[in-house]
């Protein structure tokens, strides 16, 4: 009895831990984009070590307003811009380097990509995010210390004030420690600048906000749970496997450990604070990060990004894909044309089958029973649900059952459902189906419940 008196206790408390607004904000996003575009775009590089010249930077056929039409094409709802990468060049005139575009023949000088970009995200209705890398390899004040904290303070404030409304910040955690530099970033304070500039930006990986899943080859888990223990938000700031090219041996690092972060068996052995922090799944279109021609021939198709799409915002995750333009400043066509078919798949969701859906008050506490039926038999393989995240993540067992020629039968059983769960099913035709609730941290709230025929 004591035992289960002290679950009662933390669970209490854990439904009492709820997304902030801004959470709340970019979970409705589901799917954007990432734009890794820099020297590194002409050097043929991924990293690059802060010596290329910027006379290498000359993107004649810049467009971003066709970048932007691109990733809605797509389904995206905003992307991130590579403000800054390692090599410390900036695409925009930094007051505070002349490792910029500044000193590139682009425009005569003139030029600002953050600036196109940014002016073209809020002309196209979408939203704009930057990524600024704190590891910086060209500016000599790194690893000196409060110096260097300045220096990118003084740049994070440039890029949060001359650009309009951010959506996100996304901080990497490599930093120049296997270069013999040690910089101690000043996380605290590059928080409350963010917070004071642009206060509805999530901060991700190394922040706050937004959690790194655990890999860069768009692998979600199967139970995703936004109510972690807080030692997971510094887990990135020395992020060893950060920016990886996915060669095939990457996406199998999530170690067994990490599987499970939330569940009533791992909070029941935690003892220490817990926070929302939910998880972003992000990866490449290619191998690499930045363009690189002889990966040309290397796009992942469609059926796997939008398999990709549905694991993830489908898995109480967001999706950030990463589309590097090429070195005259277009999105390459096969990058273009995958785009495309993958907008056309996951416009499917945009179209459920017809269906009522009535809730029926159980007596047992914490559970719920919906009644889903059809006017006509539907042949159907994805159901959609999804809990309202403002009253906390609750359900932690559920069932689907359908009837298929006369009889009702269970078709599927899960644990998390989180923001959405699209749940895919092999294909039947049903007129009824039911979806209980079995267990829950509190009493659930499904606000999304839809049924489809999905095509790929």
């Amino acid at each position: 009895m004591a035992l289960l008196e002290e679950w009662r206790q933390k669970m209490e408390r854990i439904t009492q831990i709820k997304p902030s607004s801004r959470q709340l904000g970019w979970q409705v996003m589901g799917f954007y984009g990432f734009i890794h575009f820099g020297l590194n775009t002409y050097t043929n590089q991924e990293w690059g070590d802060g010596t290329a010249s910027p006379s290498l930077f000359l993107p004649e056929q810049l467009d971003c307003v066709a970048w932007v039409q691109t990733m809605k094409a797509a389904g995206m709802k905003g992307a991130i811009l590579t403000c800054k990468h390692h090599d410390g060049f900036c695409l925009w005139p930094s007051k505070f380097t002349d490792y910029s575009v500044a000193s590139s023949p682009w425009k005569n000088g003139q030029g600002d990509v953050v600036r196109k970009f940014a002016e073209a995200c809020h002309q196209e209705n979408f939203k704009f995010g930057i990524y600024l890398s704190p590891w910086d390899r060209a500016e000599a004040s790194y690893g000196t210390g409060e110096a260097y904290n300045d220096y990118f303070a003084n740049q994070l404030t440039e890029l949060l004030t001359n650009y309009g409304d951010v959506f996100e910040v996304w901080f990497d955690g490599a930093n120049g420690e296997s270069e013999g530099k040690v910089q101690p970033y000043d996380w605290e304070r590059y928080y409350q600048i963010i917070r004071k500039l642009q206060p509805e930006a999530v901060i991700a990986v190394c922040g706050p906000d937004v959690r790194w899943v655990g890999n860069e080859a768009g692998t979600a888990r199967e139970n995703e749970w936004s109510v972690v223990p807080i030692e997971l938000r510094d887990a990135e700031k020395i992020a060893e496997r950060s920016q990886k090219v996915d060669d095939g041996k990457f996406a199998k690092q999530i170690a067994s450990t990490d599987e499970d972060l939330g569940s009533r068996k791992v909070l029941a052995n935690y003892h220490g604070e817990l926070i929302w922090y939910p998880a972003e799944v992000n990866t490449s279109i290619r191998p690499g990060w930045f363009y690189h021609e002889a990966e040309d021939e290397l796009v992942k198709p469609a059926t796997t990004l939008f398999e990709i799409y549905r694991k993830s915002v489908g898995g109480n995750c967001t999706f950030l894909l990463n589309i590097p333009p090429n070195p005259s400043g277009q999105i390459a066509t096969r990058d273009v044309e995958t785009l495309k078919e993958l907008g056309q798949l996951i416009e499917q969701f945009d179209k459920p089958l017809p269906a009522n859906i009535e809730k029926q008050v159980v007596s047992t506490t914490n559970h719920e029973l919906y009644k889903i039926s059809c006017p006509t038999p539907q042949r159907l393989n994805m159901i959609l649900l999804g809990e309202d995240i403002s009253r906390s993540q609750l359900v932690e067992a559920f069932e689907i059952r359908a009837t298929i020629n006369g009889q009702l039968v269970s078709i599927y059983q899960g644990e998390s459902i989180g923001y959405k769960r699209m749940v895919e099913i092999e294909l039947i035709t049903t007129d009824y189906l039911e979806i209980e609730v079995l267990a829950s941290r509190a009493q659930p709230k499904i606000d999304k419940i839809a049924l489809y025929l999905i095509e790929k």
